[in-house]
């Protein structure tokens, strides 16, 4: 019978995911979201992944968008976020190379910085919030996003998650620099309030800040439109956005 193949202990293959990132859930909304950079492109393809009254799930370093889903599911059947970050890490033979974290929808928050992960990696833990990143100048980094998360509490989860990674940013992010950004957001709905990503892009958090920025006076109203098809052209429902 043929021996399992243990994982080398060595850099596993494919691209090297150098990635900040902030996790967090509204406790007065019920929010949840995530944003997150990195020097990888098409970052909102393999980390982020949020489900309204489930849960939001960054899966960084060598990301396996497959270990996303499969904390949906371990969500869904009721884990709270703790045991999802153990089921994840039992069922992943490459675990010590990953990232984790996941906070569920009453606000527990878990997250776990695999052994291999390139300095510097680590993350910050709180109820309702985790800030993580790998191969960042520093842990600075982590204690920008928790100021900047911080800086506005009463201001919609979008708002703050984007102060976070942009506060990342300024704290000199990662080794390298960024090429892509992401903000994905779901509240009351089963489709995102907010799901925005620069693909690839010299100054992505600043460009993810521009498209932001139109955006953001038309949330309502998408979040509107796609319950009820009569409402006026985003035009005439929201003057002086220059739509």
């Amino acid at each position: 019978m043929p021996r399992a193949v243990e994982p080398s202990p060595g850099p596993p293959p494919g691209p090297e995911f150098h990635t900040f990132t902030a996790v967090a859930r509204c406790p007065r909304t019920g929010a949840l979201g995530i944003a997150t950079a990195t020097r990888s492109l098409a970052v909102g393809a393999r980390v982020p992944h949020v489900r309204m009254r489930l849960g939001a799930v960054a899966i960084m370093a060598i990301a396996d968008p497959r270990l996303g889903h499969m904390a949906m599911r371990l969500l869904r059947q009721g884990y709270k976020a703790p045991a999802v970050v153990e089921a994840l890490v039992a069922a992943d033979p490459y675990a010590e190379y990953r990232q984790l974290a996941v906070i569920d929808d009453d606000g527990f928050a878990a997250a776990r910085t695999g052994a291999h992960n390139r300095d510097w990696a680590g993350h910050h833990v709180r109820d309702n919030f985790i800030a993580l990143g790998n191969v960042l100048v520093g842990e600075a980094v982590l204690d920008a996003i928790e100021r900047g998360y911080d800086s506005e509490p009463d201001a919609p989860l979008e708002d703050r998650l984007m102060r976070a990674v942009e506060a990342g940013r300024d704290a000199g992010g990662q080794h390298g620099g960024q090429n892509s950004a992401a903000l994905l957001v779901y509240a009351d709905k089963p489709f995102p309030r907010v799901d925005l990503r620069v693909d690839v892009h010299d100054e992505p958090v600043g460009e993810l800040r521009r498209v932001y920025d139109a955006f953001r006076p038309a949330i309502d109203y998408y979040s509107l439109r796609q319950v009820d098809a009569r409402v006026k052209p985003l035009h005439e429902s929201v003057p002086g956005g220059n739509y």
